[in-house]
């Protein structure tokens, strides 16, 4: 035991290192604080429905009628209990408070890897802490990224898992790639999972190229051989969640459109334009190295003693504007002061802040450029270039739009500057390489200097022309400044002379903002060069140089962090908590005691962009980026540009919240020809397609007739159909995804249910015997019921759940197999080693 620890102690010191860095920087959660995530408060309104039925149940359903009428939970939230991976991940976020699992998982994940390509262990730190602490992953924490958070941080072992594959560890690096691709995935990110994959997939290219070059083939198609065994067994582990993604993501906004009328809806995929709508700018990758080039978060206000905040509290716009306002002329200098005085001056329509690398970091990577001879240099170096053209998206169409309209999968994501999580984890791997060979002495001091001189020159020679004459490459003016002119001169009642100040100001302080990095970023570069120059000369311990690097990279990367999270990030959990609280219009209608009715609420802006109200009520509204295609071409069409009284009505809108614009009070309208929750109707229209679907209901009468595909013509007689005048359906039991009710006609009837549509899982029975059902309205259930008295039912079981448990189940049990064969079968060789020693 006491050798083990021996072997192992600056291992475990540096686990313990990365430890109190970890709690140090969120210092906030020692006193029981949490962060406050928008993403995170927005899923828990999400998930509100779904966490009830579960805390009476203890089983959350697989369908949540909160949101945009209902929707599978799939996205939401949904247990996968035979999923072995599912422990995992909840292992990483309960043994730790939130976020120190994640940026844990960061440090451990990334300091493996270094370790497996046989990195000094300090060395291996430094590398670590530059790919945990890069920018973007701690922005994505503030913001409630989660999902993604985690999927990043599984990069690292992955890539670690492969290269022991690589090396003939073949049980050993298959089982822990199985493992470690299946925590990838059940992460539920899929968009950085594909990402991970189009890095993964040029490595496998340049891999094959070399076996071929070396003739070792045989070798290298043994090792793929194991790596696709691995992805597969976590593919498998991960059966249940891949399976339900993949039927549900076909009938979301990523899938086919179902209307041919409106020519700017794509015919598959995601919008263009939206999917490109958060594209990386050209210049503004230039953050990597200089954070605050572009000026940070858009939401960052400018230097309270700067030109802009001095111009107007010194009296110079009051002087203009008070004539024009009077006694409004502070709400004016507040409009100016919100509009035109953003830090951020880039092409997104809003950024959290910037990916910044860390300027020792960069200057390190184009040390690696010059001296690493492995071929992965250029694995690197390719594949960091074609992810950069690709986060470019509008800003660069020619690479991005050959993906976006030929790599299948790629134009169902949007948001596609991400693409860079994965360059933040191959710009620290080639930096640590370029010391590593440093290190090993295969080139001579004079050669290894050049080199680190050269590059000092090309990071720091940049970053010094910024500091000086800034304006040489970069405007520091937004390309919407012609709409802000527009405005400025509205509100001044073009005075041009104000304006022109106000913008001046402006320009000179994202100046002075760029200025003060650009000196800061020279600082570190020449702390790196320093301390890479007394390593490479031997003037310096080589421990004690790549201590202080780790350290310095640190310090660089926390301070640029601490601008997007910081202590104020977090309040207290009992905050969190009652975060949600109930207004009147909210506690009137919870009074009522219909267990399934929707509710409209207009009060919050757009009601499809939030799901604030989702947590009180079943909304029509609500916000998620894998909502139905269907509700959404019904949400464009009929609630957009004019809202349809008749689709509110069919979708059982029983009330309206409204507030007032003058006083701010909140109102409510009760809607007195809400539907229901199911009715007979008199008769059925028939459409050739979906196109003339929405056009009929654009006009129509829900409760009276439904219009129906004529696809379904063979589920309805209509010479058995009478009018159900005389009958009745009322629901009598309700949970999300068992839905129970009675009903009595003397003849069958064509009943319409305000249920979203959807085949992919609800069955309909009668008196315990399955029937068919069909779409009516464009987006709801509707089915023929034959005469009598009877017990009608509809649930939710969709088999890609139930079927794709027991397929998670067989492969989380041949991955325990797999992990404990292979770690028995590298301790036996060890044995066998040290015997023969």
């Amino acid at each position: 035991m006491n050798n083990w620890f021996s072997k192992n102690g600056i291992h475990l010191a540096i686990i313990a290192f990365f430890v109190v860095i970890t709690f140090a920087y969120f210092s906030p959660v020692l006193q029981g604080k949490a962060p406050q995530q928008g993403d995170v408060l927005q899923a828990k309104a999400m998930q509100k429905e779904i966490m009830d039925v579960r805390a009476q149940t203890g089983k959350g359903p697989l369908w949540t009628n909160q949101m945009f009428g209902g929707m599978p939970a799939f996205q939401i939230w949904v247990q996968y209990p035979l999923n072995i991976t599912t422990y995992g991940i909840d292992v990483i976020k309960g043994v730790f408070p939130d976020p120190v699992g994640t940026v844990l998982l960061y440090l451990l994940g990334a300091y493996l890897l270094f370790c497996v390509l046989k990195i000094n262990p300090w060395l291996a730190a430094a590398g670590a802490i530059a790919f945990a602490f890069t920018s973007y992953n701690f922005i994505i924490i503030a913001a409630g990224h989660s999902n993604k958070a985690l999927a990043i941080g599984f990069f690292a072992p992955i890539l670690a898992a492969i290269i022991l594959t690589l090396r003939g560890k073949y049980i050993l690096g298959g089982s822990l790639l199985a493992l470690f691709m299946a925590l990838e995935i059940r992460s539920n990110h899929i968009q950085m999972t594909y990402y991970l994959f189009i890095a993964l997939i040029i490595l496998a290219g340049i891999e094959l190229y070399h076996a071929f070059k070396t003739k070792q083939l045989p070798t290298f198609g043994k090792s793929v051989a194991y790596i696709v065994a691995g992805i597969f067994l976590a593919v498998l582990v991960n059966a249940g969640t891949l399976w339900t993604t993949y039927e549900f993501s076909k009938e979301t906004i990523r899938g086919k459109s179902n209307l041919t009328t409106d020519k700017a809806e794509p015919a598959t995929g995601l919008d263009k334009e939206y999917a490109y709508q958060w594209s990386q700018g050209v210049g503004e990758s230039f953050t990597f190295l200089i954070p605050n080039l572009y000026g940070g978060a858009s939401g960052g206000q400018l230097d309270p003693n700067g030109n802009f905040i001095k111009l107007l509290q010194d009296g110079t716009a009051a002087n203009v504007l008070s004539p024009l306002y009077g006694q409004n002329t502070e709400q004016a200098l507040n409009a100016i002061a919100q509009n035109a005085g953003s830090n951020y001056w880039g092409q997104k329509p809003g950024t959290s802040g910037p990916y910044y690398f860390g300027a020792i970091i960069c200057l390190l990577f184009v040390f690696g450029l010059f001296i690493v001879k492995h071929r992965w240099k250029w694995w690197i170096l390719g594949t960091s270039v074609l992810l950069l053209l690709l986060s470019f998206g509008q800003n660069f169409p020619l690479v991005s739009d050959l993906f976006f309209d030929y790599l299948p999968g790629y134009n169902k994501f949007r948001a596609v500057e991400s693409i860079l999580a994965v360059v933040g984890l191959l710009v620290p791997l080639l930096a640590i390489l370029a010391l590593k060979e440093a290190q090993e002495g295969k080139y001579d001091q004079k050669y290894l200097i050049q080199r680190l001189t050269w590059s000092a020159g090309i990071t720091g020679g940049f970053a010094l022309i910024v500091a000086i004459a800034p304006t040489v490459f970069f405007s520091f003016t937004s390309a919407a400044q012609p709409q802000l002119v527009t405005w400025l001169n509205q509100i001044s009642q073009n005075n041009t002379s104000l304006t022109n100040q106000i913008l001046d100001a402006v320009t000179a302080d994202r100046i002075s903002l760029a200025r003060a990095d650009a000196w800061r970023t020279l600082i570190f570069i020449a702390i790196g060069f320093g301390l890479s120059w007394a390593f490479i000369t031997k003037k310096m311990n080589m421990q004690l140089a790549f201590g202080l690097l780790a350290l310095f990279i640190l310090v660089d990367l926390w301070q640029v962090d601490r601008r997007y999270l910081n202590n104020q990030n977090f309040v207290s959990k009992s905050d969190l908590e009652t975060h949600y609280q109930p207004r009147d219009v909210d506690n009137f209608i919870s009074a009522d005691k219909d267990p399934n009715f929707r509710v409209f609420d207009l009060s919050l802006g757009d009601p499809f962009k939030s799901a604030e109200t989702s947590y009180f009520h079943k909304t029509v509204g609500g916000f998620h980026s894998a909502r139905l295609k269907r509700f959404q071409e019904l949400v464009d069409n009929q609630l957009t540009k004019s809202i349809n009284q008749d689709v509110l009505d069919m979708l059982n809108t029983k009330y309206i919240i409204t507030q007032d614009p003058k006083n701010g009070s909140y109102k409510m309208q009760r809607n007195s020809t809400a539907a229901g929750n199911a009715w007979f109707v008199q008769s059925v229209q028939y459409a050739r397609n979906s196109d003339e679907e929405m056009k009929a209901i654009s006009s129509f009468d829900a409760k009276k007739e439904a219009i129906v595909d004529e696809s379904y013509k063979g589920l309805i007689d209509t010479k058995r159909v009478g009018t159900g005048e005389e009958g009745f359906i009322k629901l009598t039991t309700y949970t999300p995804d068992h839905l129970t009710y009675e009903y009595s006609s003397a003849k069958d009837v064509i009943a319409v249910f305000s249920e979203i549509y959807y085949n992919k899982g609800w069955k309909m029975y009668i008196d315990g015997v399955e029937k068919p059902y069909f779409r009516a309205d464009y987006i709801l259930r509707a089915a023929q019921l034959e005469a009598g008295n009877h017990k009608l039912e509809f649930i939710f079981h969709p088999t890609s759940y139930y079927a794709g448990e027991k397929l998670s189940l067989a492969g989380s049990i041949l991955l325990l197999a797999g992990l404990g064969f292979g770690f028995y079968t590298e301790e036996k060789k060890k044995k066998k080693a040290s015997i023969k020693a």
